[in-house]
């Protein structure tokens, strides 16, 4: 089949009914260049070159010879001969029809067979580097042909595995004459240059050649302001994805960030008026004011994927700036915080879009007072989202919604409404029951948050009076600490967190037992018995395994309940103490880490619970000489056995010593052997005969005998 631009298609036809042997065309072009198709025809490559070149052939011959021809490219056996004999042939015909090209369907043809042809390396290699010239060149004006030529590019950019990047002669005009027409009315050609300004960048990044200058980064001032000028205009989501995918590019290799950072960036003349700026000098601030207004549209957009992508944008502009504060107040000042929230609350918890509003959010709340103020007006917003992310395991955004929802209830307590107050609850109860039964897991970090909210929201007032809170309180506090029993090694801040919490808890049951509900004061009982039938037990048995932090932890807790209880509850917590061996139990402590911390903590909850085991105040002396005591009970009989002074602090000790002595012994939980505390107690005898003896410690020390 021969394409003599004189043809009409009667004779076309008649063309594929030859003799499948080749022979020269009906132009005498020599049949090395006329391939056999499956159907027994055959194309004459001079003849499609002439056709599709010259601008006097019909459109409808044209499109038919190009139809032709993509369908033969279809054919393995012709592909194969083409690109084995003729790689190159057809690369300068193709690439000089479409830059004279105005009708659409023929240049989309165009380019399909460029595609094709493009299976063989080499030949996508010169069309990448034609057609770049051809751009570079400038000899194109900025028309409807240019669009086809730059549609073609980014294809060509896009199709391949190989690094285009490298085959681009003169890389740094191809990015002037593209940066210039970015400043064009056309939205089309806007589109296609950014399309192919971002496949550049990300096939520079890949290039091989690392020593090469960075062509974007040379012209970055008038990219970005021109991009987001395009950005800020346009209501076309297609521009809009292209713009966006640009930017993210260029604020994750930080051209957006080196930009912004200096206080004041210099536009040369040209660029300024370019910009149609009014000053030559823009700061960092005023950039992301430009940029606030540019993403507006995009985050108003009825596209999913526009909005995903602009919060993909913000999320990576502000993550790649050394100092991202400013830029954040920028934006929250600007409302964009505000257009988040309406995205969050229309998302009707569906991912992706879910991950990504919560990771914004997330770097905006480092404004702390601005992002304060719109997270009242957000708020709502995330309580749906927490039930959502909180039935999947593992969510990304549980730890984000978790802070999110914790800072807020934390900076204005008043926010909660009651209504809220009973959904948060009852979802971090169930929170924490899955994770105990093992139904879903929860990171470290996820777990720690979801403590540190519960305790947040017990805090505020919405809290009181609520009858069916207490029952919330109660599984979600022995959960909480449960699942932390067996885990603790792992992790223990999650361990403390958890003890935190169920002393809140506590405080939380004392505050309502006023409020005659009996499910407070069985909220009361519930904690206590968690502590002395799973906490204590648990804590002797691993008290050799823990930390210092933990083992404080505990004592904390257990104090404050002996502190806080009415006084029948306090004589009952202190009777399960004692009957676990506490005295012995607390010097152990003190063997195991003995620091200031824990000598102090262990005196004063000793002194408590002689308070409330022998009466009010009898432990005084204890905390008076809790600074004083040493850790080791060999060294509180060695303290015992010397002359008392005239110095009242050394007496406070020694009766301190005698007074933990008795308690302990009253309740068999001796500190040392017998015959060495026997033998302390008669040199404190012989040394201080009746000098300064108090009518208390000759008592003890005859009960301490007996």
């Amino acid at each position: 089949m021969s394409f003599p631009g004189s043809q009409d298609q009667h004779d076309l036809e008649l063309g594929e009914a030859e003799s499948s042997t080749p022979c020269p065309c009906s132009h005498g072009h020599t049949s090395t260049v006329s391939l056999q198709t499956d159907q027994g025809g055959s194309i004459c490559l001079f003849c499609f070159s002439n056709l599709i070149t010259d601008p006097l052939s019909l459109t409808i011959h044209v499109s038919y010879a190009l139809s032709q021809l993509s369908q033969a490219l279809s054919q393995p056996q012709f592909l194969h001969s083409l690109l084995s004999f003729h790689p190159h042939f057809l690369v300068s015909p193709l690439v000089r029809a479409l830059s004279s090209l105005e009708d659409e369907a023929i240049a989309r043809q165009v380019i399909d067979v460029i595609m094709a042809l493009c299976a063989d390396d080499s030949v996508h290699c010169e069309f990448v580097a034609r057609v770049a010239d051809i751009i570079s060149s400038g000899s194109l004006a900025w028309s409807r042909r240019q669009v086809f030529m730059l549609h073609c590019f980014g294809i060509l950019l896009n199709c391949h595995s190989n690094n285009s990047y490298d085959i681009i002669r003169d890389k740094y005009t191809l990015v002037a004459n593209l940066v210039t027409g970015l400043q064009l009315p056309s939205e089309e050609i806007q589109s296609e240059i950014l399309y192919i300004l971002y496949k550049f960048s990300i096939l520079q990044c890949a290039s091989k050649d690392i020593d090469e200058e960075d062509v974007l980064s040379a012209f970055g001032s008038k990219l970005l302001h021109q991009s987001l000028d395009a950005l800020a205009k346009t209501e076309n989501d297609s521009v809009r994805l292209n713009c966006i995918a640009l930017l993210t590019i260029l604020a994750q290799r930080r051209i957006f960030g080196n930009i912004s950072k200096s206080e004041n960036i210099t536009l040369s003349s040209d660029e300024a008026d370019n910009f149609m700026q009014t000053t030559d000098e823009i700061d960092g601030a005023s950039l992301y004011v430009l940029f606030a207004e540019a993403i507006k549209g995009p985050l108003l957009s009825s596209d999913n994927q526009v909005q995903i992508s602009t919060l993909h944008l913000i999320f990576h502009c502000l993550s790649c700036e050394e100092d991202p504060a400013k830029p954040i107040q920028v934006l929250v000042k600007e409302n964009i915080v505000d257009h988040v929230f309406e995205i969050l609350r229309l998302a009707e918890c569906k991912d992706p879009m879910v991950n990504s509003c919560l990771q914004v959010l997330n770097l905006f709340s480092a404004a702390e007072q601005a992002f304060r103020q719109r997270m009242v007006v957000g708020f709502t917003s995330l309580i749906p989202v927490l039930r959502y992310v909180t039935e999947i395991p593992f969510h990304p955004a549980q730890s984000q919604t978790l802070k999110l929802i914790c800072n807020c209830v934390s900076d204005f307590p008043g926010i909660v409404s009651p209504s809220y107050m009973e959904e948060l609850v009852l979802v971090l109860t169930r929170m924490f029951e899955r994770h105990t039964e093992g139904e879903i897991g929860m990171l470290p970090e996820t777990f720690i948050l979801a403590c540190t909210t519960f305790t947040a929201l017990l805090k505020t007032s919405s809290s009181h009076g609520i009858l069916k809170l207490a029952l919330s309180v109660e599984e979600a506090s022995k959960h909480a600490l449960l699942s932390c029993l067996s885990t603790f090694r792992k992790d223990p801040n999650q361990f403390l967190h958890s003890l935190y919490l169920l002393k809140e808890a506590y405080a939380y049951s004392l505050g309502e037992i006023s409020s005659n509900n009996p499910s407070n004061m069985e909220l009361c009982d519930c904690i206590m018995d968690i502590c002395s039938s799973q906490l204590l037990p648990w804590f002797v048995t691993v008290l050799n395994e823990m930390d210092e932090e933990s083992v404080l932890g505990i004592m904390e807790t257990f104090h404050f309940i002996l502190l806080q209880s009415s006084d029948s509850q306090a004589t009952k917590w202190a009777n399960t103490l004692v009957s676990a061996s506490w005295f012995s139990l607390s010097f152990g402590c003190l063997g195991l880490f003995p620091t200031e911390n824990m000598k102090l903590r262990t005196y004063l909850m000793l002194s408590s619970l002689v308070d409330v085991l022998l009466g009010q105040n009898i432990g005084k002396s204890i905390r008076d000489a809790a600074l004083y005591l040493p850790s080791d009970p060999v060294d509180l009989l060695f303290l015992l056995g010397q002359k008392r002074s005239l110095d009242m602090g050394f007496s406070s000790c020694q009766s301190a010593v005698l007074l933990i002595l008795h308690a302990s012994s009253l309740y068999d939980d001796r500190l040392a052997d017998e015959k060495l505390v026997l033998s302390s107690l008669e040199q404190f005898i012989l040394a201080n005969g009746s000098d300064f003896l108090h009518e208390i410690d000759s008592l003890m020390m005859m009960q301490l005998v007996d």
